[in-house]
This record gives structure tokens, sequence and C-alpha cells, in this order.
């Protein structure tokens, strides 16, 4: 992409307020060194030297959003811990808007990432995935009439911890349709077809394939696209795609881009800066095609740092200058 046409498109960015909805969780790491085996069992023994924590899910988009100076919200249940405590702080402190719904019943899901030597050695989860119940659910469409007059577009983030389910997605949808505001949707395969009438639907090419039985239909990607497409009138269909990139299914055509990365280091948290970035430049007045390039720019310079790492304009410009020289 061209230098001063990205600037173009990312000058308005500050302009948006972008309101996400869905599961949060703190994401943990312990960093050290692996210097001996275990005399329990043969694994390693990590000296951890220090501890970190981040937002993420749709903490993590959010926080994209913030980064790329976009006025991000974020409405989202937790549980009444210590770990929803530490994300909420983290989340202000980078300048989102925060409203959480905290559950005295629930834990705020929380990812341990043990990492040594530039490599993630193991990950623990410490989750409650109860669905809410019709209260939370009144509590969120209630939230939702209040970010309405404020917001241009709703992301839903869905990590199948409990929040989105039918009735929820729904009241979102609904809300949406009456304020005129366009949603895109980070799905997981149990509510894919609870969608419809939406701007952007992305799954992976995993959720994809088992949702469609890929294996099982004697059809091709693009056949099976344009089906899923138009079977949750969605005006966007993006399939990511890992190391083949993204695909991007629309009215008029079927495109792939490849990945941008330089150099994988860690994947963690890529899904979430494509849909931030991609969303800010549709939002922006780039077409589809530059919304698709900017996305994948993001995605692939994320992916290039260890850990979940919030992407920034600095860091885009960084990549797109790197292709244009």
């Amino acid at each position: 992409m061209d230098k001063q046409r990205f600037d173009k498109i990312s000058d308005s960015f500050s302009q948006k307020s972008i309101l996400v909805i869905g599961d949060v969780m703190l994401d943990k790491f312990m960093w050290g060194k692996a210097d001996r085996i275990s005399p329990e069992a043969p694994v390693p023994i990590i000296s951890v030297d220090k501890i970190s924590h981040s937002p993420g899910g749709a903490g993590n988009v959010a926080l994209n959003l913030s980064k790329l100076s976009a006025n991000a919200h974020l409405l989202a249940i937790v549980g009444d811990d210590n770990e929803s405590n530490l994300l909420e702080d983290n989340l202000v402190n980078n300048g989102v808007k925060v409203k959480f719904i905290k559950d005295a019943k629930k834990s705020t899901t929380t990812k341990t990432r043990i990492i040594a030597h530039g490599q993630q050695v193991v990950r623990t989860d410490f989750e409650n995935n109860n669905d809410i119940t019709s209260d939370q659910i009144k509590n969120i469409k209630d939230a939702l009439y209040e970010f309405s007059t404020e917001i241009d577009a709703i992301i839903i983030e869905d990590y199948n911890k409990g929040l989105l389910v039918k009735d929820c997605i729904e009241t979102i949808l609904d809300i949406a349709a009456i304020n005129n505001l366009p949603v895109y949707v980070d799905p997981k395969r149990d509510n894919f077809f609870v969608y419809n009438k939406i701007r952007l639907f992305k799954p992976n090419m995993f959720e994809f394939e088992s949702m469609i039985n890929f294996d099982k239909q004697n059809k091709s990607l693009e056949e099976l696209g344009k089906e899923l497409r138009e079977k949750i009138n969605a005006e966007i269909l993006m399939i990511t795609r890992g190391a083949e990139g993204v695909t991007i299914f629309t009215d008029d055509n079927v495109q792939t881009f490849g990945t941008k990365a330089r150099k994988v280091h860690d994947v963690s948290g890529a899904g979430d800066t494509a849909i931030s970035a991609f969303v800010l430049s549709d939002l922006s007045g780039a077409n589809i095609e530059e919304s698709a390039i900017i996305s994948n720019y993001a995605a692939g310079r994320v992916c290039e740092e260890v850990g979940v790492v919030p992407i920034s304009l600095e860091m885009i410009k960084d990549i797109v200058d790197h292709y244009n020289n």
C-alpha cells in the first residue's frame, strides 16, 4: 500500500468510537530461563525473572483500537475478583473506557503463559464458562442503549466463555439495527448461524472448516465461502488462514491476501489485531481491499513480537515503509 494513502486513511482513526462487546480475559506472562530438568518429572524447571499482565480476548481488541488512536469502549461480564481489577486498571490506563458487569459467582478468565528463552513452554487456563443469566442480558441491553448514541460501530468478540449466548447476540443485533450501527463479528462455531445482517464475519480457517464440514463436501473454499456469506447475510466474509493470509468474500469477488509477517515469533493475538485494523480502516474511508491490506499488515507485524502485543500506528507504518522500500 502507498504510504500516503495509508496516512490518509489512518488520520481518521482518532475520530472513530467503537464498542467492543465479548469475552474478556487476563493474559498473565511468566518470563524466565530453563537451565535444568526437574528430578520429579522430565520437564524443564523455569526460573522466573518477571511476571506481566495484559488484556486478552475482547480486552485485547479494545486495547488494539486504543493504541491505533480510536476511542475504544469495552462492555463485558467478569468475576468480582483481583483479576478483573488488574484488567480494568490496565485498560483504563491505556485509554479504554470500560464497563464491567461484575458477577461474584464467576471467575475472570485468566490464561497464564510461561515463556523461557523467547519460547512458550506451557499455558494454563483458569476460567468459568457458565452462560450468562437473563438478568445479565438485561444489564447488557441497558448498557448498549447508553453506548449507542456515542459510538460508530460494534465489534462482537466471541471466545465461547458464556457471554454471547443466542439471546444476548440477538439483543445486540436488534439495538445495532435500531441505531444503524455496523456490526463486525469474530465468531465461535457454536453461534455461527445466530448472526444475520452484519457488516463483517471473521472466522478463522479451523472454525470455518469445522462448521461447514469442509472435508465432507465436494466443493471449493470459494464456493463454500460464498454460501456461508449469503446464509448469514454478511456484507463481508473474511477467513483468516494463518500463514496463507486472509481470504475476503464480497458481492463482487473473492480475493486472498498473503501474510505480511517478515518473521513469525508468536501468533497470539494476531486475530484481535486483524479485526481491529480492518474495522478502523473500513470506517475511515478505505475500500474493502484496502481494509484487508491494512489488516494484513497489522496482523503480520504483531506476529513479529513475542507474547500478545497490541498494534500501534507506528508499528503499521514500520511495515508499510518496509514494503514500500
